[in-house]
């Protein structure tokens, strides 16, 4: 008897969806300062997604996207050990010239 993996189903994921939240730091203030924006992600896009939702959603011209995957720390909450939510974070490059302004909404 052969058994047969059924096709997985790919979802069409929104642009709306690809970016949760703006990376507000001290860090991320000054990149933007290189014309960069530091954006939260979530853990299962990539970098052709976000560059094409950050493209459409902001109407920008985008040269590189970087991913950043940090892993939630062990910690004790009230005497129990937990564990923190994995984070995934993208620093988008754009061309020279060119901003967001993040403040705004969407």
């Amino acid at each position: 008897m052969i058994f047969k993996k059924k096709d997985e189903k790919k979802i069409k994921i929104k642009s709306y969806d690809l970016i949760v939240k703006p990376v507000i730091t001290e860090k991320a203030t000054t990149l933007s300062s290189h014309s960069q924006v530091v954006l939260s992600v979530p853990l299962n896009s990539n970098k052709s997604q976000i560059k094409n939702a950050v493209e459409s959603l902001f109407g920008v011209n985008v040269k590189k996207v970087n991913l950043i995957t940090s892993k939630g720390k062990i910690k004790k909450f009230k005497g129990k050990k937990g564990k923190r939510n994995d984070t995934k974070k993208a620093i988008i490059s754009l061309d020279k010239g060119q901003k967001i302004d993040i403040t705004t909404g969407i």
